[in-house]
């Protein structure tokens, strides 16, 4: 029997039961073995990772795939668990025929809308009994040129109202689940900057949106994340959202890091990430007010997505389970508060 199997490992989402949800991203296959015994002690909200995403769902005009949520969704309702809605509108795995006619053209604005509102419609309604917040609109915040707004098919067809489109269609089908946006890097503040505007303009504007989405893709030497952190936190507050930690990982290299020649994280990795760990928690804590879920994306250090990326051939541990299961020095320093 693994350490995190003994009774005596508290379970994380029963510690934070009065500050917020505790979630991890999953795939079908980590319903079972050690991962599922690890979801069913420590997590009461369930991301799917990448199967609700607009190319495994409705790979096709007309055909919708249906098979792995429903998966996870009967899971979630053994285990008392709730999901999070990852994510409608996306410049990645969008499949093509989304933005093509059937002469092979550009679709028109209109085209693309119908097909959005029917995916957004038949996706929801399945799936909003378990659903309590969705990524309507995910990375839509251009963060390599000044530009305010990424390029995407999505804005390029439909137009700059394409989120506040999203949001409108979304809100018309959620039932009682939360609207949100969700970004990468949006507590630094050269995005912090843009994607308060964007969401201040869209809010004036009346658009339905409940709150942002922190993905938190974080590592280890950051020197300014917590202060940078609240300053974001803050932020979003200030305009009456709530906020979620969404995709939350602390990567033992910094993204520009390309060596491959570390093939266990140190010591001083295994400290330096419980420290962190420990230190953003306390943020959450902080604000437990307004941030109503925090999610781990991934389970262990199994598999997780941060292996080969940025650097092919290269491992990393950025979450709070050990390759074997076990928790690691960042699981004791969270719920020993």
């Amino acid at each position: 029997m693994t350490e995190c199997q003994n009774g005596a490992v508290p379970s994380l989402a029963e510690k934070y039961k009065d500050y917020f949800k505790i979630g991890a991203a999953v795939t079908v296959n980590d319903l079972k073995g050690i991962h599922g015994e690890i979801l069913i002690k420590h997590f009461n909200s369930l991301t799917p990772e990448n199967d609700m995403k607009f190319e495994r769902i409705h790979p096709e005009e007309g055909r919708y795939n249906f098979e792995a949520v429903d998966r996870i969704k009967e899971f979630a309702i053994k285990n008392n668990m709730q999901m999070r809605g990852h994510t409608f509108v996306w410049h990645n795995q969008t499949p093509e025929w989304v933005f093509r006619d059937r002469d092979g053209k550009d679709a028109s604005r209109e085209l693309v809308i119908e097909r959005l509102r029917d995916h957004i419609k038949t996706v929801c309604e399945r799936y909003r009994d378990i659903v309590y917040a969705w990524d309507v609109v995910n990375e839509a915040v251009e963060d390599k040129t000044e530009k305010l707004l990424r390029d995407s098919n999505w804005r390029r067809i439909i137009g700059d109202d394409y989120i506040k489109i999203a949001f409108e269609i979304a809100k018309e089908y959620v039932g009682d689940g939360k609207l949100f946006y969700n970004d990468y890097n949006n507590e630094m503040p050269y995005k912090l900057e843009k994607s308060y505007k964007l969401l201040k303009d869209l809010l004036d504007k009346d658009t339905p949106i409940d709150g942002v989405g922190i993905q938190a893709h974080w590592n280890i030497w950051d020197k300014n994340l917590i202060d940078n952190l609240k300053k974001a936190i803050e932020t979003y507050a200030s305009l009456g959202l709530e906020i979620q930690i969404t995709e939350l990982d602390i990567s033992v290299f910094e993204f520009e890091d390309r060596r491959t020649d570390v093939l266990e994280p140190t010591q001083e990795m295994i400290e330096l990430q419980a420290k962190v760990y420990e230190d953003v928690f306390n943020v959450f804590r902080e604000y437990k007010d307004v941030i109503t879920s925090v999610t781990l994306w991934g389970i262990s250090d199994r598999h997780t997505w941060k292996d080969n990326f940025p650097v092919i051939g290269r491992k990393d541990w950025p979450l709070l389970f050990d390759i074997n299961g076990n928790p690691k020095k960042a699981f004791y320093r969270i719920v020993n508060f």
